[in-house]
Protein backbone atom coordinates (compact mmCIF):
# COMPACT_ATOMS: atom_id res chain seq x y z
CA UNK A 1 0.00 0.00 0.00
CA UNK A 2 1.27 3.52 -0.75
CA UNK A 3 1.26 5.90 1.78
CA UNK A 4 0.34 9.84 1.12
CA UNK A 5 2.92 11.75 3.00
CA UNK A 6 1.89 15.69 3.29
CA UNK A 7 5.17 17.62 2.90
CA UNK A 8 5.02 20.94 4.32
CA UNK A 9 8.15 22.88 3.19
CA UNK A 10 8.67 21.16 0.51
CA UNK A 11 11.27 24.07 -1.19
CA UNK A 12 12.93 24.47 1.72
CA UNK A 13 17.03 22.59 2.35
CA UNK A 14 15.64 20.09 4.00
CA UNK A 15 12.46 19.79 2.00
CA UNK A 16 13.68 19.45 -1.33
CA UNK A 17 16.20 16.71 -0.33
CA UNK A 18 12.95 14.62 1.49
CA UNK A 19 10.80 15.57 -1.82
CA UNK A 20 13.72 14.01 -3.98
CA UNK A 21 14.74 11.01 -2.14
CA UNK A 22 11.28 9.75 -1.38
CA UNK A 23 10.13 10.31 -4.95
CA UNK A 24 13.00 8.14 -6.30
CA UNK A 25 12.03 5.60 -4.21
CA UNK A 26 8.47 3.41 -3.46
CA UNK A 27 6.28 3.16 -0.85
CA UNK A 28 5.05 6.66 -0.30
CA UNK A 29 3.71 9.54 -2.25
CA UNK A 30 4.87 12.85 -1.68
CA UNK A 31 2.50 15.99 -1.49
CA UNK A 32 4.41 18.84 -1.63
CA UNK A 33 2.87 22.04 -0.40
CA UNK A 34 4.73 25.54 0.93
CA UNK A 35 3.06 28.52 2.51
CA UNK A 36 1.27 30.38 1.63
CA UNK A 37 -0.67 27.57 1.01
CA UNK A 38 -0.60 25.68 4.59
CA UNK A 39 0.64 27.89 6.98
CA UNK A 40 0.45 26.14 10.58
CA UNK A 41 0.83 29.02 13.02
CA UNK A 42 -3.05 29.45 11.59
CA UNK A 43 -5.30 26.13 12.89
CA UNK A 44 -8.05 26.33 9.98
CA UNK A 45 -5.33 26.46 7.81
CA UNK A 46 -3.76 23.17 9.06
CA UNK A 47 -6.59 22.05 9.27
CA UNK A 48 -8.18 22.59 5.45
CA UNK A 49 -4.70 21.26 4.49
CA UNK A 50 -5.48 17.60 6.15
CA UNK A 51 -9.14 17.70 5.22
CA UNK A 52 -8.31 18.46 1.39
CA UNK A 53 -5.33 15.89 0.77
CA UNK A 54 -5.88 13.11 3.36
CA UNK A 55 -2.54 12.03 4.22
CA UNK A 56 -1.48 8.89 6.19
CA UNK A 57 1.81 10.84 7.28
CA UNK A 58 2.49 14.58 7.83
CA UNK A 59 6.26 16.04 7.40
CA UNK A 60 6.53 19.34 8.67
CA UNK A 61 9.93 21.19 7.95
CA UNK A 62 8.65 24.92 8.83
CA UNK A 63 10.66 26.39 11.26
CA UNK A 64 11.95 30.14 12.47
CA UNK A 65 15.06 29.18 12.73
CA UNK A 66 17.30 32.40 12.13
CA UNK A 67 18.72 32.68 16.04
CA UNK A 68 19.26 36.26 16.16
CA UNK A 69 16.03 37.01 15.12
CA UNK A 70 14.34 34.66 17.63
CA UNK A 71 16.38 36.46 20.48
CA UNK A 72 14.00 39.77 19.24
CA UNK A 73 10.98 38.06 18.04
CA UNK A 74 9.92 36.02 20.76
CA UNK A 75 5.97 35.90 19.57
CA UNK A 76 7.12 35.09 15.94
CA UNK A 77 9.42 32.30 17.33
CA UNK A 78 7.28 30.26 19.42
CA UNK A 79 4.26 31.05 17.32
CA UNK A 80 6.29 28.95 15.01
CA UNK A 81 8.31 26.77 16.58
CA UNK A 82 5.70 25.73 19.64
CA UNK A 83 2.21 26.90 18.61
CA UNK A 84 2.29 25.74 14.76
CA UNK A 85 4.22 22.54 15.76
CA UNK A 86 1.11 22.05 18.43
CA UNK A 87 -1.69 22.90 15.61
CA UNK A 88 0.19 19.69 14.05
CA UNK A 89 -0.05 17.47 16.29
CA UNK A 90 -3.34 18.06 17.66
CA UNK A 91 -5.02 17.79 13.99
CA UNK A 92 -2.78 14.76 13.21
CA UNK A 93 -3.84 13.19 16.30
CA UNK A 94 -7.43 13.87 15.72
CA UNK A 95 -7.26 12.24 12.32
CA UNK A 96 -5.16 9.38 13.13
CA UNK A 97 -1.94 10.67 11.10
CA UNK A 98 1.50 10.11 11.82
CA UNK A 99 3.21 13.32 12.45
CA UNK A 100 6.70 13.91 11.68
CA UNK A 101 8.93 17.19 13.07
CA UNK A 102 12.07 18.20 12.95
CA UNK A 103 14.05 19.58 15.86
CA UNK A 104 17.44 20.43 16.79
CA UNK A 105 20.95 20.08 19.00
CA UNK A 106 20.24 23.45 20.13
CA UNK A 107 17.92 22.00 22.70
CA UNK A 108 21.10 21.37 24.97
CA UNK A 109 23.58 23.97 25.71
CA UNK A 110 23.34 23.92 29.45
CA UNK A 111 25.77 21.82 30.40
CA UNK A 112 28.80 24.47 30.18
CA UNK A 113 31.26 21.23 30.63
CA UNK A 114 29.47 18.61 28.29
CA UNK A 115 32.49 16.79 26.32
CA UNK A 116 30.11 13.18 25.52
CA UNK A 117 27.25 13.37 23.10
CA UNK A 118 24.18 13.85 24.01
CA UNK A 119 21.50 10.62 23.54
CA UNK A 120 17.43 10.85 23.58
CA UNK A 121 17.25 10.22 27.35
CA UNK A 122 20.11 13.04 28.42
CA UNK A 123 17.88 16.25 29.75
CA UNK A 124 17.39 18.96 27.74
CA UNK A 125 18.76 22.54 28.78
CA UNK A 126 18.30 25.27 26.02
CA UNK A 127 20.28 28.88 26.42
CA UNK A 128 18.77 30.93 23.74
CA UNK A 129 14.94 31.57 22.88
CA UNK A 130 15.15 29.31 19.61
CA UNK A 131 16.29 26.32 21.44
CA UNK A 132 13.39 27.03 23.99
CA UNK A 133 11.02 27.46 21.43
CA UNK A 134 12.08 24.42 19.69
CA UNK A 135 12.06 22.46 22.71
CA UNK A 136 8.37 23.37 23.82
CA UNK A 137 7.58 22.62 20.17
CA UNK A 138 8.19 18.76 21.24
CA UNK A 139 6.33 19.41 24.41
CA UNK A 140 3.65 20.41 22.43
CA UNK A 141 3.83 17.12 20.59
CA UNK A 142 4.13 14.37 23.14
CA UNK A 143 1.21 16.26 24.86
CA UNK A 144 -1.02 15.92 21.82
CA UNK A 145 0.01 13.34 19.48
CA UNK A 146 0.88 9.63 19.99
CA UNK A 147 1.58 8.29 16.72
CA UNK A 148 4.80 10.61 16.07
CA UNK A 149 8.59 11.06 14.86
CA UNK A 150 10.49 13.75 16.61
CA UNK A 151 13.83 14.02 14.70
CA UNK A 152 16.76 16.29 16.35
CA UNK A 153 19.12 17.43 13.82
CA UNK A 154 22.46 19.64 13.64
CA UNK A 155 24.08 22.24 11.53
CA UNK A 156 22.13 20.77 8.20
CA UNK A 157 23.38 21.44 4.39
CA UNK A 158 21.92 20.47 1.50
CA UNK A 159 21.62 21.47 -2.38
CA UNK A 160 18.91 24.21 -2.37
CA UNK A 161 20.55 26.32 0.56
CA UNK A 162 18.24 27.30 3.52
CA UNK A 163 15.65 29.68 2.02
CA UNK A 164 15.81 32.32 4.81
CA UNK A 165 19.73 32.95 5.84
CA UNK A 166 21.02 32.13 2.59
CA UNK A 167 24.22 30.21 1.31
CA UNK A 168 24.78 27.15 4.05
CA UNK A 169 28.05 26.90 6.18
CA UNK A 170 29.45 24.93 3.02
CA UNK A 171 28.57 27.13 0.46
CA UNK A 172 29.19 30.25 2.26
CA UNK A 173 32.98 29.25 2.74
CA UNK A 174 33.70 27.64 -0.43
CA UNK A 175 32.39 31.50 -1.98
CA UNK A 176 34.83 33.36 0.21
CA UNK A 177 37.43 31.33 -0.66
CA UNK A 178 37.24 32.40 -3.48
CA UNK A 179 38.14 36.21 -2.92
CA UNK A 180 39.70 36.01 0.34
CA UNK A 181 42.79 34.72 1.39
CA UNK A 182 41.77 33.91 5.10
CA UNK A 183 38.35 32.98 6.94
CA UNK A 184 37.91 33.27 10.69
CA UNK A 185 35.94 30.61 11.78
CA UNK A 186 34.67 29.85 15.40
CA UNK A 187 36.93 26.80 16.75
CA UNK A 188 34.57 26.32 20.64
CA UNK A 189 31.35 25.07 19.27
CA UNK A 190 31.87 21.71 18.30
CA UNK A 191 29.10 20.25 16.83
CA UNK A 192 28.42 17.52 14.01
CA UNK A 193 27.52 19.18 10.64
CA UNK A 194 24.61 16.89 8.61
CA UNK A 195 23.43 16.32 4.76
CA UNK A 196 20.24 16.84 4.29
CA UNK A 197 20.59 14.12 1.38
CA UNK A 198 21.85 11.77 3.89
CA UNK A 199 18.79 12.73 6.46
CA UNK A 200 16.12 12.06 4.04
CA UNK A 201 17.85 8.93 3.02
CA UNK A 202 17.05 7.55 6.78
CA UNK A 203 13.99 9.11 7.35
CA UNK A 204 13.01 7.04 4.83
CA UNK A 205 14.05 4.02 6.07
CA UNK A 206 12.45 5.09 9.55
CA UNK A 207 9.26 5.49 8.29
CA UNK A 208 8.57 2.08 6.99
CA UNK A 209 8.43 1.40 10.76
CA UNK A 210 6.02 1.90 13.25
CA UNK A 211 8.83 2.62 15.79
CA UNK A 212 7.53 5.88 17.12
CA UNK A 213 9.22 8.22 19.42
CA UNK A 214 12.31 10.88 19.65
CA UNK A 215 15.35 10.36 17.63
CA UNK A 216 18.91 11.86 16.93
CA UNK A 217 19.53 11.82 13.40
CA UNK A 218 23.12 13.68 12.70
CA UNK A 219 25.85 12.53 10.58
CA UNK A 220 28.74 10.25 12.73
CA UNK A 221 31.45 11.98 14.35
CA UNK A 222 32.26 15.30 15.67
CA UNK A 223 33.79 18.93 14.67
CA UNK A 224 34.35 22.41 15.40
CA UNK A 225 33.34 24.88 12.76
CA UNK A 226 36.79 25.76 12.29
CA UNK A 227 37.80 22.05 10.92
CA UNK A 228 34.64 21.69 8.91
CA UNK A 229 36.14 25.02 7.05
CA UNK A 230 39.34 22.81 7.24
CA UNK A 231 38.25 20.02 5.73
CA UNK A 232 35.84 21.84 2.93
CA UNK A 233 38.95 23.92 1.54
CA UNK A 234 41.09 20.84 1.70
CA UNK A 235 38.89 19.02 -0.26
CA UNK A 236 37.91 21.65 -2.90
CA UNK A 237 41.84 22.35 -2.93
CA UNK A 238 41.47 26.46 -1.76
CA UNK A 239 45.00 28.39 -0.72
CA UNK A 240 42.50 30.28 1.74
CA UNK A 241 43.61 30.01 5.30
CA UNK A 242 40.96 29.04 8.16
CA UNK A 243 42.10 31.26 11.10
CA UNK A 244 40.96 29.42 14.48
CA UNK A 245 39.22 32.47 16.82
CA UNK A 246 36.75 32.29 19.77
CA UNK A 247 33.43 32.95 19.44
CA UNK A 248 33.84 35.77 21.74
CA UNK A 249 35.48 37.15 18.37
CA UNK A 250 32.40 37.65 16.76
CA UNK A 251 29.53 40.04 18.54
CA UNK A 252 26.25 38.40 19.03
CA UNK A 253 23.47 38.62 22.04
CA UNK A 254 22.58 35.19 21.42
CA UNK A 255 24.63 32.41 23.48
CA UNK A 256 24.79 29.28 21.45
CA UNK A 257 26.17 25.96 23.07
CA UNK A 258 29.77 25.21 23.12
CA UNK A 259 29.04 21.63 22.52
CA UNK A 260 26.24 20.11 20.78
CA UNK A 261 26.74 16.71 19.73
CA UNK A 262 23.91 14.05 19.51
CA UNK A 263 24.42 10.47 19.12
CA UNK A 264 22.33 8.36 17.50
CA UNK A 265 21.13 6.08 20.24
CA UNK A 266 18.01 5.42 19.31
CA UNK A 267 18.33 4.85 15.56
CA UNK A 268 21.37 2.03 16.63
CA UNK A 269 18.52 0.49 18.99
CA UNK A 270 16.46 -0.23 16.20
CA UNK A 271 19.10 -0.69 13.90
CA UNK A 272 18.27 2.06 11.49
CA UNK A 273 21.52 4.05 11.72
CA UNK A 274 22.40 4.59 7.84
CA UNK A 275 23.73 7.78 8.82
CA UNK A 276 27.62 8.75 7.28
CA UNK A 277 30.25 9.98 9.16
CA UNK A 278 30.73 13.52 8.37
CA UNK A 279 33.92 13.98 6.22
CA UNK A 280 32.31 10.95 3.81
CA UNK A 281 28.70 13.03 3.78
CA UNK A 282 30.69 16.26 2.98
CA UNK A 283 32.49 14.93 0.00
CA UNK A 284 29.31 13.60 -1.50
CA UNK A 285 27.49 17.08 -1.11
CA UNK A 286 30.83 18.56 -2.92
CA UNK A 287 30.64 15.81 -5.89
CA UNK A 288 26.92 16.59 -5.82
CA UNK A 289 27.49 20.66 -6.13
CA UNK A 290 30.41 19.97 -8.52
CA UNK A 291 33.17 21.14 -6.74
CA UNK A 292 34.71 17.40 -6.26
CA UNK A 293 35.36 15.00 -8.72
CA UNK A 294 36.27 11.62 -7.36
Amino acid sequence: MIMKILLIGANGQLGSDIAKVFWKKDFFKIIPVNRPEVDITNYSSVKNAISNYHPEIVISTAAFHRVDQCEKDLNNSFSVNAFGVGNLASICQQNNIVFVHFSTDYVFGADSKRISAYAENDMPGPVNVYGISKLAGEYFIKYSAEKFFIIRTCGLYGVAGPQAKGDNFVDSIIKKSINERQIAVVNDQIATPTSTLNLATNLHELLKTSHFGLYHMTNEGECSWYEFAQEIVRLIGAKTKIIPVSSASFYSQVKRPHYSVLENYNLKKINLNKMESWKTALKKYLVEKNHLRI
